[in-house]
């Protein structure tokens, strides 16, 4: 579920709860995205976000810790100057749509009391905050200006007449009674589109989750819809992102802590993706290069594993070459390979049967030399796309520093170029594994990128040491500090090897485990890359809850 209008219900209600009352303290403007208000109610105190980052525009309360300019953009002046020591006296939504209102009562300069609307507009990257006088439903300022030219139907700026977006005619589920419901849906198709133009602040996954509704309890649109209203709140993490609703997914304790820990997650993805600039893109084209290389390469050996029935026609030819006058275009003989079967083989007219034998010998020859250098050619290309693909996972594992030595890793293998020379030091600083903890407090080490791994397995790691990995899976290299763990220490190093690797997301992963002395890198092999023997597999679905439950933090 995304933060749509049902959503958005939820968290206004929840807000509703603890904040109804409450007094502004401070107001902060982190990034030119973001508003927080520190808040005083109930006795306790409270940060309530709001956001209108193109991609992550929500408000709830958060845990997080900001960063503020040392001078306060003048919007966030602004706010200061009309909602410190405020107090919250309503949340209003419009409708079920995604358009919240905060009411605000505070005093002027002369002690009068007056109301003040801070509204919040959801709309992608669409999104704004406004401040807004609600005697003259003027707009005092707002987070993103926006001029009568972009937006032909409001002009977004300040001493402008604040006006909703335009109207949609839809109907609000949460005002419906069940009757009402019953009547509305039987002109309405059970299908995404028809129920989007039907009903108010339903979004995609809302929408899934009503139909998923219908076919499971086999029962109708309207009743779906019903139990959609109804349903108590279960804040949970899922495979399409959160819900509040959803009682598959994975438990959260609050609305607003669901919000912290999805949005937190996206945050350090995209500062990955910042800081990684085009190096997802770049290594994700050259793997499917060679994954259209590849593609050839099979077909051209499919090819060449036929080039048995050029050796037969040469054969053929051979043996009945007296049979053949010259100029002929084709002929049919008898195939003593295929008990005398009748095989029609093409011939060239200008050369002589025994010429036309040797061409087809010599085709033989060439398709049997190929396969070789085919076979060759397939698995440098796996063996690339491997390394580059453990690459690929490395870096949506990464933080700040894992990205500084991914590149260098890069620059190394001559996938990247140096950009500059400076700060040679700090570019190779080296980090230490991640490193773990299993429940027999035996310690277990995980490589950060291939050079690490390399290091890890091959020089830092002792002979009797126990290695893991994901079983033909890119992934890290997972060392248990033990020459005899026990069954339980085994599977939480598997489950971390899991975890590390490009199925992190998967269920019975196989991970390959043997004592380090078995490992060998081949001459000539990318960082990272090496073959073992002797080794076992344990099956293992990686769970995140156990993962930082071992993870040791330095």
């Amino acid at each position: 579920m995304s933060f749509d209008g049902f959503f958005t219900y939820h968290i206004n209600n929840d807000l509703k709860k603890q904040l109804e009352n409450g007094r502004i303290n401070k107001i902060y403007q982190p990034s030119p995205y973001e508003i927080v208000l520190s808040m005083r109610a109930n006795r306790q105190n409270y940060k309530l976000l709001l956001s209108i980052h193109p991609t992550q525009a929500r408000y709830h309360l958060t845990q997080e810790t900001f960063f503020n300019p040392e001078i306060a953009p003048n919007f966030c002046m602004l706010l200061r100057k009309h909602l410190e020591g405020a107090f919250l006296k309503n949340i209003q939504q419009v409708g079920i749509d995604r358009i919240t209102t905060f009411i605000f009562q505070n005093k002027d300069d002369i002690g009068d009391e007056h109301l003040l609307h801070l509204t919040i507009e959801l709309m992608g990257r669409h999104s704004n905050l406004f401040l807004i006088n609600p005697y003259t439903n003027k707009i005092l300022d707002c987070l993103k200006r926006v001029s009568q030219t972009k937006n032909s139907y409001r002009l977004l700026a300040a001493n402008q007449l604040y006006t909703l977006p335009p109207y949609q005619h839809k109907q609000n589920i949460i005002t419906l009674s069940k009757n009402e419901l019953e009547h509305i849906c039987s002109t309405v198709d059970a299908n995404p589109k028809s129920i989007q133009e039907t009903f108010q602040g339903l979004g995609r996954d809302t929408i899934q989750w009503v139909l998923d509704t219908m076919e499971h309890e086999q029962c109708s649109l309207s009743d779906s819809l019903y139990q959609l209203k109804n349903a108590p709140t279960c804040p949970s993490l899922t495979s399409h992102g959160f819900s509040c609703i959803d009682t598959t997914g994975e438990k959260i304790n609050s609305l607003h802590e669901l919000l912290d820990v999805f949005y937190q997650e996206k945050a350090k993805l995209e500062r990955v993706q910042q800081l990684s600039g085009n190096l997802i893109y770049k290594l994700q084209q050259i793997i499917d290069k060679n994954l259209d290389k590849l593609n050839k390469l099979h077909t051209e050996k499919n090819s060449a594993e036929h080039a048995d029935t050029f050796r037969i026609k040469g054969e053929i030819l051979t043996a009945f070459s007296y049979e053949i006058p010259k100029g002929q275009t084709s002929g049919t003989f008898l195939n003593f390979y295929d008990d005398n079967k009748p095989m029609t083989i093409t011939l060239k007219p200008e050369l002589t049967p025994t010429q036309n034998a040797q061409y087809y010998f010599k085709k033989y020859q060439k398709l049997k030399q190929a396969i070789s250098h085919l076979d060759e050619q397939i698995e440098l290309a796996q063996n690339e796309n491997m390394y580059l693909e453990s690459v690929l996972v490395q870096i949506k594992l990464a933080n700040t520093e894992d990205l500084v030595a991914i590149k260098e890793e890069l620059i190394s293998t001559g996938y990247l170029k140096q950009q500059n020379r400076m700060n040679r030091k700090q570019q190779h600083k080296k980090l230490a594994p991640l490193q773990f903890c299993s429940s027999d407090g035996i310690s277990i080490l995980v490589g950060r990128n291939n050079l690490q791994n390399d290091t890890l397995t091959l020089k830092q790691a002792k002979k009797t040491d126990i290695w893991l990995h994901t079983k033909d899976i890119p992934g890290s290299h997972v060392i248990i500090q033990h020459d005899s763990p026990s069954q339980d220490t085994l599977l939480e190093a598997a489950q971390i090897a899991a975890y590390y690797s490009k199925f992190q997301a998967s269920s019975n992963v196989p991970v390959d485990y043997v004592a380090v002395k078995y490992i060998k890198k081949p001459n000539g092999a990318k960082p990272g890359f090496v073959i073992y023997e002797n080794q076992k597999t344990l099956f293992v679905s990686p769970d995140k809850s156990i993962i930082e439950r071992l993870k040791v933090d330095f």
